[in-house]
């Protein structure tokens, strides 16, 4: 726990002159610490003693301080940075390697431009305490190194060549694009970020259009399932009632049917049982006259001959007459006609129009055009006909 703390706040063990790890640290009595070869240096080129660091002037040099403990401190961090690093600072998926480990390879913490290097925190100490290493560009770990590298002179990608819209070596820019237009990759980032800020700044615009776009959108799918179910409800409501009438309408043509029938059959009834009675009396004057026709006594049958021979007074049940068919050809003729204007109003088209006053369309119901004057009059007829249901419908108690 303590070597992790020390790698941690290693900027604190630093030369502000020096910029190197502290060696044989010194402090002064401002607080501020400085290699002692590199403060004698200083003040030995100097005629006044100041601080590097907060620029304090002192008139004497003052004494220096030494820190035994801290020095080996210092001295621990020193073996600290320069050790194998820890276990999890091996490289996993997604981590760039170090391009100087052998064998397992460790995490690489820096990128070195100059070098065109990945480095892990122990193959990188030479670019810290080396003079001539120390100026490199060291970036964060970039696994895709060979991008920057120019492909026809394996150097670093430094130019930008406006002429051509191409990164460039400097190579490339004394040469195939000389006299070409060129600046630093730098200003060339600076402004292409203006244009991206600019189109950032429309698709951004455009963005809160579409999403609000898409807002009216919800609220109008919204309003349209409300009107779509009260319009429903509506012609649930007109269709119900216009099946009830139908209904109504069939059991009381029903009902009328069958009292007919029953009127027709009491008078049939009634003819029958009359008819019967006088067959029954025909029958018996026929036995009686073939009795009389053949009795040997002449005297008996002069005298019962008026009575016999006249026939019975014949009733009216001859002038009845049964019907035995009902013309339903004007109440076919009538159901045929609305049957046809049903299947006409299920064939109506969804129009979509624009009243005066509103933006958005509304949908209306509306029968087809008629192609031809017999077109025509069934639409005609079949308005009416929904006119004078749904009048119906309405005003009936």
């Amino acid at each position: 726990m303590a070597e992790a703390q020390l790698f941690v706040s290693q900027d604190e063990f630093t030369c502000s002159v020096c910029l190197k790890t502290l060696n044989n640290l010194v402090s002064f009595p401002c607080g501020h610490n400085f290699c002692l070869k590199c403060i004698t240096y200083c003040w030995d080129q100097n005629q006044m003693c100041s601080c590097s660091q907060c620029r304090h002037t002192f008139t004497t040099r003052p004494e220096l301080n030494r820190y035994t403990m801290l020095n080996e401190v210092i001295k621990k961090f020193k073996r600290t940075r320069l050790s194998p690093p820890l276990s999890q600072s091996y490289a996993g998926p997604g981590d760039v390697e170090c391009d100087f480990c052998t064998g397992k390879k460790f995490r690489a913490v820096k990128s070195c431009l100059t070098c065109m290097a990945s480095y892990c925190q122990t193959h990188l100490q030479p670019h810290y305490e080396g003079d001539a290493l120390k100026h490199h560009n060291l970036v964060d770990p970039d696994e895709n190194l060979k991008e920057k590298l120019c492909g026809k002179h394996q150097k670093i990608l430094e130019m930008f060549c406006k002429t051509d819209e191409m990164c460039i070596c400097l190579k490339c820019a004394l040469n195939e694009h000389k006299n070409h237009e060129m600046v630093e990759l730098k200003t060339e980032r600076e402004a292409k970020q203006k244009q991206l800020g600019v189109t950032l700044r429309g698709i951004k615009r455009r963005l809160e259009s579409k999403e609000k776009k898409l807002k009216e959108m919800n609220r109008a799918m919204e309003q349209m399932k409300i009107s779509v179910k009260q319009k429903m409800e509506e012609h649930d409501k007109s269709f119900t009632a216009l099946i009830q009438c139908v209904e109504e309408a069939h059991k009381k043509l029903t009902e009328r049917i069958r009292e007919q029938e029953k009127r027709e059959m009491q008078k049939a009834e009634g003819v029958m049982e009359q008819l019967e009675k006088e067959i029954e009396e025909l029958k018996k004057r026929e036995a009686e006259l073939n009795e009389l026709s053949e009795t040997k006594d002449h005297l008996h049958l002069l005298k019962t001959f008026s009575s016999h021979c006249v026939l019975p007074a014949d009733g009216d049940s001859l002038n009845f007459i049964v019907t035995a068919d009902i013309s339903s050809e004007d109440l076919l003729k009538e159901l045929s006609g609305l049957k046809k204007s049903l299947e006409k109003i299920s064939q109506w088209d969804i129009m979509t129009r624009t009243p005066p006053g509103r933006e958005a369309p509304i949908f209306t119901l509306q029968p087809p055009e008629p192609q031809s004057r017999e077109e025509f009059l069934q639409c005609k007829s079949v308005n009416s006909w929904c006119l004078s249901s749904f009048h119906f419908q309405y005003l009936r108690p």
